[in-house]
Formats: C-alpha cells, structure tokens, sequence
C-alpha cells in the first residue's frame, strides 16, 4: 500500500519502468506521497476544478492531486518513457486523468480543461520560468486559471515574492505581484528529490487577482520592467534610454527619480512609469 491510495509505491513505479530522472529534461521526481498529498493541499479545495499538472514524471502529485478529490487532472509530460505509469493512475482513478504526451512550452492545454482550473505543478527546472512567465501574462485578464501553485528552486520562488530594494526583486516579482497574491507556502530540502538537486526547492502559491492592482499596459510594463532590469546596476536615465527618447522627463512624471535605479522603483511606481511610456 502507498499510503494514500492501492497503487505500488512510487519507488517500485520507477524501478519497473526503468525511469531514471534525465537531466536534460531537468526532471527530479518527488517519491514521497504523503509530502506530494501536502502540495496537493497547498492548492486548496480541488473538488470542483480542473487542474494543470506539468511534468508529472512517475506519477507522485497526479496520485496526491486525485487522492485529494481533483475533479480532473490533465497531465502534460514530454517523456513517453512515463506514460505507462501515468496510464496505470489513469486506470486507478477512472475518467478522471487525461494525459497529453507534449512539450508543455507549445501545447493548446486550454481545449483540454473546464473552468475553474487550478495549475499544480512540480516544474522541469529547464522550462519553469518561461512557463510561469506565459501564465501570468496572457492576453486577457482574469486569466483561465485560478491559481498556480508551483514549486521552484528556492532561488525562484523569493524572486517571485521579492520587494522592493532586495537583491532579488525584479521581472519575476513584478509581474507575478501586479496580477496575483503571491507567497512561499512550502520549503523542500534536496533529499526530497530522486536524484537529489543541488539546489533547495519551495512550493509557490499564486492567487489571480480580479485584476491588476494598478493600470498599465501589460505588453509596456514587460517593456519596461525588462529593460531596467536588464542593467539593474544603472541609474534607470541610462538603463531606460532606449524604451524613450526624453525617458527623464517620463520618469519625473510618473514621479520617479532618474537616477534611482530598478531594485528602488515599487510595483506602483513601475506602472506609473509605464502608463507615461505608452503616451505618444
């Protein structure tokens, strides 16, 4: 018995189908179902939504997903070498997994999901950003989703919490904190992991907002934001000289200094700046 369902124990799912983690799938597998039960939890109530599972390897947050009563679970996994054990949960826990052998980065997972739909995902360290970037940027707001829950290295998961003048504060935080709540709900150490990373890991927990705490043009905030960032250590008259002209005068106006640079500009001060951007 696995603990939370009749399904083998995950350590036996690997063995029997030969799936050892492959780097280049930046793949480390969670084994411990009561601990992948406790992500699962960190969602809230799944009973009436649909869930986005990205990267499910073996099986070990499906399993925790559907033990805690997911409505569906629609699990995209780029390696065919983990179907047959997600096709195994599929027969345990029936109509109730669908299981899309893609890349993550360019399948339409939106046809295959009923509002409301929650993302649970342990992330492939390889895509996890870009993936969270593309959630939290669509083109309409609210967005699909109601919320993400994701876990991350530790590293990633306080750049998307992060305030202002902090060494970690940037693109992440901005754009997950102008849209979303956001917060570290869960810390994991390495030997969690099979293999274990080098790196500690944390489960993030976003929260879509009915919409964005201040108004701006999300395609001109990204502008923006990307471009201060990109040379946080300039003041933003220089690392923002290509997004405008007479930047200097647009960044008084939105009652920025120009000689602060990026990790001093709150949330609000970057969508005053980028409302002043998107004037003629």
């Amino acid at each position: 018995m696995s603990g939370i369902d009749t399904l083998p124990p995950l350590r036996e799912v690997i063995a029997a189908h030969g799936l050892s983690a492959r780097k280049s799938l930046g793949q480390n597998f969670l084994l411990d179902l009561n601990l992948t039960a406790r992500i699962a939890r960190v969602a809230g109530d799944l009973s009436g939504a649909d869930v986005l599972e990205v990267g499910p390897g073996p099986g070990g947050l499906t399993r925790g997903l559907l033990a805690e009563g997911a409505r569906r679970v629609v699990a995209v996994e780029k390696d065919a070498r983990c179907l047959p054990a997600l096709e195994q949960i599929a027969a345990a826990y029936p109509g109730r997994l669908e299981i899309l052998n893609a890349d993550a980065l360019e399948v339409d997972w939106a046809a295959h999901l009923t509002p409301p739909v929650k993302v649970v995902a342990n992330l492939p360290y390889n895509v996890g950003t870009e993936l969270l970037v593309r959630w939290l940027t669509p083109p309409d707001w609210p967005p699909l989703w109601h919320s993400l829950t994701l876990m991350f290295q530790r590293e990633v998961a306080e750049r998307i919490v992060a305030r202002p003048g902090s060494k970690t504060y940037g693109r992440l935080a901005i754009l997950s904190q102008w849209r979303c709540e956001a917060k570290i709900a869960l810390g994991l150490p390495p030997e969690a992991f099979t293999p274990p990373p080098k790196v500690r890991s944390a489960v993030v927990h976003l929260t879509a907002l009915p919409a964005p705490r201040f108004p701006a043009d999300a395609a001109v905030l990204s502008r923006v934001v990307a471009a201060a960032f990109n040379q946080r250590r300039k003041m933003l008259r220089a690392s923002l000289k290509g997004v405008a002209p007479d930047i200097e005068e647009r960044l008084r106006a939105a009652g920025i200094a120009p000689t602060d640079r990026a990790e001093q500009v709150s949330l609000e001060g970057f969508c005053a700046l980028a409302r002043e951007v998107a004037k003629p």
